[in-house]
């Protein structure tokens, strides 16, 4: 039997180490693992079922993301939640979420719209407060997406982030969580109306409401 060639054992490893970088990336947004506590790799391998390695390669792309804070000889600590950070980052992504939005509303294809549809039916029978705020994620990732423009989507994800872990911290105080999700689902909708103008005005205007409701929280 012809053993399984490097670029099959590399894919392998890729595809865990992606596994153990969404899971820990969650973990840490969610804040599960909170602010300055340790990142315990081998407690995580087993959690997640794979082994040290993707752990360890996971968490250097975590910390190149600003969520990981790596100490040579000392170990790995989520990184602390500055709220000063706040206008830089929304700074960052007022400009870009709406040139997202813009460049969805131009680029995105018929299946792609299509699950524009699906989030915007989740989000029309969704009452939960978890998962209006995780519907409203999975709408930002998607236009991110449906942008079509890898080296944009990467700045947003990274912000984007870093944004939900200071929303998490601040969110049993926020107020009008509907109505937040509320304004990115006429995003949504700007975009399948083809209307970049309008899209990316919508995606603006909500990345400031959000800067100001966590503002008020401070």
């Amino acid at each position: 039997m012809p053993r399984p060639s490097s670029r099959v054992r590399t894919s392998n490893s890729e595809l865990l180490s992606d596994r153990a970088y969404v899971a820990i990336r969650d973990k840490l947004i969610s804040l599960d693992i909170a602010p300055g506590d340790t990142i315990d790799e081998e407690r995580l391998a087993a959690e997640l079922g794979v082994g040290r390695t993707p752990v360890r390669e996971a968490i250097k792309r975590l910390a190149h993301q600003k969520l990981v804070v790596i100490y040579p000889r000392r170990g790995s600590y989520a990184s602390e939640i500055d709220v000063a950070d706040l206008e830089s980052i929304c700074d960052i992504r007022e400009r870009l979420e709406g040139l997202a939005a813009e460049q969805a509303a131009r680029h995105a294809r018929y299946e792609e719209r299509q699950e524009l549809q699906h989030l915007l039916a989740e989000f029309n029978g969704c009452t939960d407060p978890t998962a209006l705020l995780e519907l409203d994620t999975a709408m930002h990732r998607t236009v991110h997406r449906l942008a079509h423009n890898e080296y944009l989507r990467d700045i947003l994800m990274q912000s984007l982030d870093l944004s939900l872990r200071i929303w998490n911290m601040a969110r049993e105080r926020l107020p009008h969580l509907e109505h937040h999700v509320h304004s990115q689902a006429e995003v949504l909708r700007a975009i399948l109306d083809r209307d970049p103008q309008r899209a990316g005005e919508l995606a603006q205007r909500h990345v400031r409401e959000f800067e100001d409701e966590v503002r008020e929280m401070f």
